[in-house]
């Protein structure tokens, strides 16, 4: 779940661009994932799944796009500009 949180984060902008609210649907939508990524196991292993499991399932589902679509999840440009003192420093490593 830690990954899956990092990951949206990530493709948000990083820790500084996101918002509260935004981390918080984050978090919600990697709990559902979870849970759906834990259904498709016992799905897999029992090799289906009931009517009342498959609908759960796709109500999850549903849950799951209407958060990410509330977020807006897009991957978005992150500055990764280096500062002129680290960049000045790896000119002098890779002189060495």
């Amino acid at each position: 779940m830690r990954d899956l949180i990092e990951s949206h984060v990530s493709d948000l902008g990083g820790n500084d661009a996101v918002t509260a609210a935004e981390r918080s649907l984050v978090r919600r939508a990697a709990t559902l994932t979870v849970e759906l990524e834990r259904m498709e196991t016992v799905f897999a292993g029992a090799g289906e799944a009931s009517p009342d499991a498959l609908d759960l399932y796709g109500r999850t589902a549903g849950n799951l796009r209407r958060l990410l679509e509330s977020v807006g999840l897009q991957r978005r440009a992150r500055d990764i500009t280096p500062s002129l003192q680290s960049y000045l420093a790896q000119r002098e490593g890779s002189a060495a």
